[in-house]
């Protein structure tokens, strides 16, 4: 029996367990209960190491030091900063509907954990194989919808209940798009599992390829879906000084901030599973630990990306943020998804299918990028106009 092999290793640690006496119930809610504390422990250790790593890119891109004084390069300042996160003391506004507001933070932490759960981090490697996973998806996103709502509702402050306001608007916005990428996968992989997602992508056929429109508009959605730059109008400190979560403080804000990272680190690992071929790879087949060496190297790569964005584009106004997804976003995944159903309702060879999809993704984003850049041109003449009328 091969140890090294996840999908052969559940079977030999239950044998192994029922071997000193324990019921194959209690087995399996062991099992179980070592899986759930590993993903837990695994998400909140790359946390750790995502927050520095955001703060040294950003200083190297804005020609800043970072942190570097706390531990080796800094790699301490992380945990220094979660301890005394921890240690403050925690305050809850005297006029603050108290349920809500302490729940909040725990929903915005629970949904995120939730969503792990379907990730496939390696050939049979994953928390539960659900055959609606996307749905799975979208479903449990809207508790965290709901828990930033509730915190800007319940903490009797003009400022968060704007950023609860927005909450609404934005995410809600944002994931029409967002949905509608992931049904054109869907609908490309015949599947809303995710592990049959990642199989439909084999030898080098990943969605990426195929479907490059969809993947940009996937992409930017989840930049939305996570508040980072230029959507972070959620928590405008030029605006509404931090929005919903602006009564938070202590352990509670630190939570609200773990959920901050903990959706970067899985939409990262979403965009992987959806158009980057997810853990796959050369010899991932035969040997998984390569299929994880594969997933946290795109992974990576993905947040590196969304880095990169935060550190250097401006913040959208409001107005122009909501205009961008109803406007631009909104039509053009519903054409990208109308476009993806008909070829595949034209029963062409999978080549053809694949090139066809290919050219006419391109040919959309051509086509939307020539109308954005006809309305920035109006847009920046029309001041000109008025002046010399």
């Amino acid at each position: 029996m091969n140890l090294l092999n996840p999908q052969t290793l559940a079977p030999w640690f239950i044998s192994l367990i029922e071997g000193i006496g324990l019921s194959h119930f209690w087995t399996l809610v062991l099992w179980n209960l070592i899986g759930s504390i590993s993903l837990v422990l695994f998400a909140i250790i790359s946390i750790l190491f995502i927050v520095w790593l955001e703060r040294k890119f950003a200083a190297r891109v804005q020609d800043r030091i970072g942190p570097n004084r706390v531990g080796p390069y800094g790699l301490a300042q992380t945990i220094a900063d979660a301890i005394k996160l921890l240690t403050k003391e925690d305050i809850t506004p005297a006029t603050a509907e108290r349920v809500s507001y302490n729940l909040a933070p725990v929903l915005a932490v629970f949904s995120v954990f939730m969503v792990a759960a379907v990730v496939p981090f390696a050939k049979g490697v994953i928390g539960a194989d659900l055959n609606v996973g996307v749905l799975y998806i979208t479903a449990i996103s809207s508790i965290g919808i709901m828990a930033a709502l509730m915190a800007g509702w319940s903490s009797d402050n003009k400022f968060a209940l704007l950023g609860g306001f927005r909450v609404v608007a934005q995410l809600l916005s944002y994931e029409v798009p967002m949905v509608m990428a992931m049904v054109s996968v869907v609908l490309l992989a015949g599947s809303m599992s995710l592990q049959k997602i990642v199989a439909a992508q084999a030898g080098g056929r990943w969605f990426f390829w195929v479907m490059p429109g969809v993947f940009l508009l996937y992409i930017i959605a989840a930049l939305a879906e996570n508040e980072r730059t230029p959507f972070d109008l959620l928590e405008a400190d030029s605006e509404i000084v931090a929005g919903y979560h602006i009564e938070y403080g202590g352990i509670k804000f630190a939570w609200f901030f773990l959920t901050f990272f903990l959706n970067t680190l899985f939409l990262a690992s979403f965009t992987t599973t959806f158009f980057l071929g997810g853990w796959r790879g050369p010899f991932a087949e035969q040997v998984p630990i390569l299929g994880f060496v594969y997933y946290f190297i795109k992974t990576t790569l993905v947040i590196f990306f969304m880095m990169w964005v935060r550190a250097t584009w401006p913040r959208l106004r409001i107005d122009q943020m909501m205009a961008f997804a109803w406007k631009v976003l909104v039509p053009t995944s519903l054409v990208l998804l109308i476009i993806t159903a008909i070829v595949l309702k034209l029963g062409l060879p999978a080549i053809w299918v694949d090139a066809l999809l290919l050219v006419l993704n391109v040919t959309v984003v051509l086509v939307v990028l020539g109308f954005l850049g006809r309305a920035m041109r109006l847009d920046i003449d029309r001041p000109k106009r008025r002046i010399a009328a």
